[in-house]
């Protein structure tokens, strides 16, 4: 039996319906195997049990003979295999938890496994954007917040920019067609930021219009 562990949700990724004047341009999803080599650093890990392997066949290989030094590195193949294996299981269960969404006013990311979240992030909160696109047409979208805005780089991990960890920026990852989705982003910022904005007031108060 097919079974949705997002049923609750009124609208796909997002906590509540949307208003009237608020529509959804894009949805997707990272790609997991991509999120497992870009964002959980798969390769990486399997670069350092492989150097491990070959270190301790050479070791072995000065005391017995090098057919019997090759079955020495038969463990850390072993563990290399669990641990890809783990890391490919987790980047699974991220990728199917993880709902991006654009709208013509906001970026919408539902993420996390275990503890579930969705981070609303208005386009006149975000001061820039960045692109990081692989040569399969996969990549990053990345923001930088205005202001004092604060998220926490463990919270929102791997959802993140790589290394920015004093100024965390959400990103979307692994997603393909990164450009098209950047270029979708910045045609909605550009028309929701030159949007004026007015803000109500008390009465007898001045009025304030916003950007």
């Amino acid at each position: 039996m097919h079974h949705d562990d997002f049923k609750f949700e009124p609208v796909p990724g997002l906590p509540e319906a949307l208003p009237d004047d608020e529509h959804i341009l894009w949805q997707g999803r990272p790609d997991a195997m991509r999120l497992a080599r870009e964002g959980l650093k798969l390769n990486w890990v399997l670069g350092y049990f492989a150097v491990l392997t070959i270190w301790r066949i050479g070791v072995s290989s000065t005391t017995v003979p090098i057919s019997e030094a090759i079955w020495h590195g038969v463990p850390f193949v072993l563990a290399a295999a669990v641990a890809a294996l783990l890391i490919i299981t987790m980047a699974y269960v991220q990728a199917r938890s993880t709902v991006y969404t654009l709208t013509n006013k906001r970026v919408a990311m539902r993420i996390g496994a275990a503890l579930t979240m969705t981070l609303n992030l208005p386009y006149v909160c975000i001061a820039n954007a960045a692109v990081q696109q692989r040569g399969s047409g996969h990549g990053t979208l990345s923001f930088e917040l205005l202001g004092d805005a604060r998220l926490s780089y463990l919270m929102t991990w791997p959802h993140t920019r790589p290394w920015h960890f004093a100024r965390t920026q959400p990103a979307l990852r692994a997603i393909a067609d990164v450009a098209k989705v950047a270029e979708i982003f910045a045609e909605a910022a550009e028309t929701r930021v030159a949007t004026p904005q007015v803000t109500r007031v008390s009465p007898g108060a001045d009025p304030i219009a916003a950007e």
